[in-house]
Order: structure tokens, then C-alpha cells, then sequence
């Protein structure tokens, strides 16, 4: 993105969570360290089944008298329903606050500059990952994942063209912000595509900041660092970019006959689960393979 690009993510839901055991509650359940949020810093993490399978991830952010969670829009109502399962009798408040935010998308050297204005209080130099400032009455994050993807503003929905008109902001296509992140290696949209069928480190989020190994127990928590201290982990999700036909959830991937990996999401942006050793992803990786009734390369991002 340009530095003066930006666009709306209209496709992310909101959760408020507060209450006086809102801290103790996440920190219980959650990939990562919840005692990290501050007003200066915003988490990437996720939730796993017991046995470690990956269920949803998200961004947890400092915000008024507690967090705001930051997902997928169709699965908001799912994590609600799943933190609820673990809530019991936890005095804690679960707020569905789709309807009132928003997410504006802008380039990390436009948070610089902003870093920069007059008009932020209690600002901080750092553009690291998930570093956060307050902007007025907005919050605004670079990525946790990965710098490349620039940074949030999360600001109610009847802000957003103000803020847009005021930081002399150009509205661009969504897309082009997704293909961005396909090209970084990094899936955002349907990931419901591996609930519950890959184990939660697969999807790269021992890489991506989502997961902290010495924070002690979370939902899944023994089988996630058997399988990251062991050494175990054989498979990934990586990039698929087609070369010809057509690409299908499922399609087995070949390589010299070998099958290593298949296809898991298959449109917009295609992900496999592939196999990183025994055949070694250097084998292969770029190289034109067989999926399906289809050729393919698996592409190997830089930060893995």
C-alpha cells in the first residue's frame, strides 16, 4: 500500500469483554499472554481445542474498561458462544460490538506519520509489531503479524470518513490488501476452512506472534508445545499459486509422486497443509507440482 491508501475492512467483527475477572478469564484460554496488552501494545492470539486443533484467532486490544477482540465478522457470534462455554460462572461481560466499529486499514508509513502529529497523546516511537497509540478517541495498531501488513484503526463506523478526509486518506479496494497478505503467505478470509482440522501451530502462528510458550497453560496448551519443544512439527499452511486449471479443497499435491500436503482453502486464496519435512519444503518449493487435475507451486514465505 501507498502511504496515503487505505481501506475498510468491512468483513471484521468486534467483541467487548470486561469485568473484573476479564483479564484471569482470557489469560486461562487464550494462545497468548494477556498480560502483555497495555495501552501501548496489542496481541495477536487465537483459542484451541483441548487436544491443540485450531479453532479461531484474533486481536485483543486495550480498550476502556476492558478489551476489544477484533475477528472475522461471520464468526463473532461463534466466539461468543464458545467463550461462554468456558465462562461459567466468571464475572465477565461478552458484548457483540460488530454494529458500532470499524476498521480502516492504513500503511505502516502512514502510522509513522500519524505517530508523529500533534494530535496524539501519549505517543510512542516504536512501529514494531502490535505497537499502539491513541489517536483522539481511536486506537490505532501496527499489525501483530507482520509489519507488512501495515496498520489498524479501530474507530465507530460513523467516524470512519472523517478520519479518512482528516489524514487525507485515498480509498482503495479491499482486495488489494488481501492480495497482499496472500503474497506475504499470510490467509485471513474463511478461515473456518481449518477449524478443527489442522493443530493450531500448523497455521503458522508459532511465526505470526500468536502464541506465547512461557506463559503457562491455555486450551491446548500440552499438545501445542509437545509439538513445538519436540521438534515435531512436520506440516504448515502455506500459499498455493496456481499455474493452470482449477484449484479444489481437498486436491492431494504431488511431488514425484509423493503426496505432501493438500488443499485446504481453496478460494479466494488458496492454502495448503504441507508437508516441511520428509520430503524438505527445499525440495520443492517454487517448483511446478501436480494438485489435483491441476498445476500449482507452493510458495515458502520469507519469515518462516
Amino acid at each position: 500500500m501507498e502511504i496515503n491508501e487505505t481501506t475498510i475492512l468491512d468483513d471484521r467483527g468486534f467483541i467487548k469483554i470486561n469485568g473484573e475477572e476479564a483479564t484471569s478469564f482470557l489469560q486461562n484460554i487464550v494462545t497468548n499472554d494477556i498480560e502483555k496488552i497495555t495501552d501501548n501494545f496489542t496481541l495477536f492470539s487465537s483459542i484451541f481445542t483441548p487436544q491443540g486443533k485450531y479453532l479461531y484467532e484474533f486481536f485483543i486490544l486495550k480498550f476502556e474498561d476492558g478489551y476489544l477482540l477484533e475477528c472475522e465478522k461471520k464468526i463473532t457470534l461463534e466466539i461468543i458462544k464458545l467463550f461462554n462455554f468456558y465462562k461459567l460462572r466468571a464475572k465477565v461481560n461478552l458484548i457483540d460490538a460488530t454494529k458500532k466499529y470499524t476498521n480502516i486499514i492504513i500503511s505502516l508509513e502512514k502510522f509513522k506519520e500519524i505517530t508523529k502529529s500533534q494530535h496524539v497523546k501519549g505517543s510512542t516511537s516504536s512501529c514494531e509489531k502490535g505497537s499502539t497509540l491513541s489517536c483522539e478517541n481511536e486506537r490505532i495498531y501496527v499489525d501483530p503479524r507482520h509489519k507488512g501488513l501495515g496498520a489498524k484503526i479501530i474507530t465507530k463506523i460513523e467516524n470512519t470518513e472523517n478520519i479518512i478526509k482528516k489524514l487525507d486518506l485515498k480509498k482503495i479496494d479491499k482486495k488489494k490488501y488481501y492480495d497482499m497478505s496472500f503474497s506475504l503467505g499470510i490467509p485471513q478470509i474463511d478461515l473456518n476452512k481449518l477449524k478443527d482440522k489442522i493443530f493450531g501451530i500448523e497455521n503458522n502462528l508459532d511465526e505470526l506472534n500468536g502464541i506465547d510458550f512461557k506463559k503457562g497453560c491455555y486450551v491446548g496448551q500440552e499438545n501445542t508445545s509437545r509439538i513445538k519443544l519436540r521438534n515435531k512439527l512436520r506440516r504448515r499452511i502455506l500459499p498455493v499459486q496456481k499455474i493452470t486449471g482449477e484449484i479444489y479443497e481437498n486436491d492431494i499435491i504431488k511431488y514425484k509422486d509423493l503426496e505432501i500436503g493438500k488443499i485446504m482453502i481453496s478460494k479466494p486464496y488458496s492454502f495448503g497443509l504441507i508437508k516441511v519435512v520428509d520430503p524438505d519444503i527445499k525440495e520443492f518449493n517454487n517448483i511446478d507440482l501436480i494438485c489435483g487435475n491441476s498445476k500449482i507451486k507452493i510458495i515458502k514465505p520469507d519469515w518462516i
